[in-house]
């Protein structure tokens, strides 16, 4: 394992590689969560049909450059969320292990009370550092929504025109000021801990049960089936936050109060299932997503201890 910032670094660089390959998924995603928002099934337009479609709709109005809109906020709000999530799990997990399982009533040094003890630490450890690189990245997957949401042809939802995105991020500070930059933190916190709280245990869990009934060895398919595995349970779990937030972040005013005035507008108008609105795009994107960010994670941690190895000193070392 690599230092904090080691970590942190690989986890930057593993996350701006998959958001590389996924972002066009992330448009689609984001245009059909605020297609016919607010309004009954019946009433609704149906501009996006579906993942291919919207795919093949924007590149035909807006080419590649409507596709990849955003993306320079991607790679910094990437940055930011996955190397927290990536660059603290690691540490939090063990710290908080070592608390709880040192101080236990039932302290054992058995290897299945402590796996069973540690379980719900593990969870907790990954919400903890998903929620504070969506804190922290906030404003950059706020004009990302923006940037990805707008369109000359089919526009969906509340419109931003934007140059880039430090123009973004300038127009919405000198309008509403740093309150602005971070509307829709709260339920961008939440979406990201759920997933986050699972995204690291599953896949460790799917990783130790694939080396265990099915004797894979350490390598690129076991990295994959564990990243797919993970990448299910995340989707699932993460999509209905997902939603609120992308509708948080766009509006204009205060056409939401909060992400619970949110969610039951959006209920109420449309239906339950409005929650899993573009849940196919989100699949199409995350299933990648985390099979990249988690394999190019393990091969980047690899190259980052391997550097760490020749330039730290050994008293530093041996505290790893």
């Amino acid at each position: 394992m690599s230092t904090g910032i080691g970590s942190f670094i690989a986890g930057g660089i593993a996350g701006c590689g998959a958001v590389t390959v996924t972002h066009s998924f992330e448009t689609i995603k984001i245009r059909l969560q605020l297609q016919g928002e607010l309004k009954a099934k019946q009433d609704a337009p149906r501009l996006y049909r579906g993942v291919f479609h919207g795919m093949k709709i924007v590149f035909q109005n807006e080419g590649m450059k409507g596709l990849l809109r955003g993306l320079s906020c991607a790679y910094i709000y990437q940055m930011t969320l996955n190397g927290c999530r990536l660059g603290f799990y690691e540490p939090l997990r063990v710290s908080m292990n070592s608390l709880v399982l040192t101080h236990s009533p039932t302290h054992t040094t058995d290897p299945r009370v402590k796996a069973m003890q540690s379980l719900p630490i593990n969870i907790a450890s990954g919400a903890a550092s998903g929620i504070l690189g969506a804190a922290a990245g906030s404003p950059f997957f706020l004009i990302k929504t923006r940037l990805q949401s707008y369109s000359p042809f089919l526009p969906v939802g509340t419109q931003h025109l934007y140059k880039s995105a430090w123009d973004g991020l300038g127009q919405v500070y000198r309008a509403e000021g740093i309150r602005g930059l971070f509307r829709g933190v709260g339920p961008a916190m939440v979406r990201t801990g759920f997933g986050s709280s699972v995204q690291l245990p599953t896949y460790f869990f799917a990783k130790r049960r694939l080396v265990r009934h099915f004797d894979l060895k350490e390598g690129p398919a076991l990295h994959l089936l564990s990243s797919a595995a993970s990448g299910m349970v995340v989707c699932v779990v993460m999509h209905p936050p997902d939603t609120i937030m992308s509708r948080m972040y766009n509006q204009t005013g205060n056409l939401y109060k909060s992400a619970f005035d949110c969610l039951y507008k959006t209920i109420k108008a449309e239906g339950p299932l409005a929650l899993y609105k573009g849940f196919f795009a989100h699949l199409a994107r995350i299933l990648p997503h985390t099979i990249l960010t988690l394999s190019l994670a393990e091969q980047t941690n690899k190259l980052m201890r391997r550097f760490e190895d020749r330039i730290l000193p050994d008293r530093v070392k041996e505290k790893i």
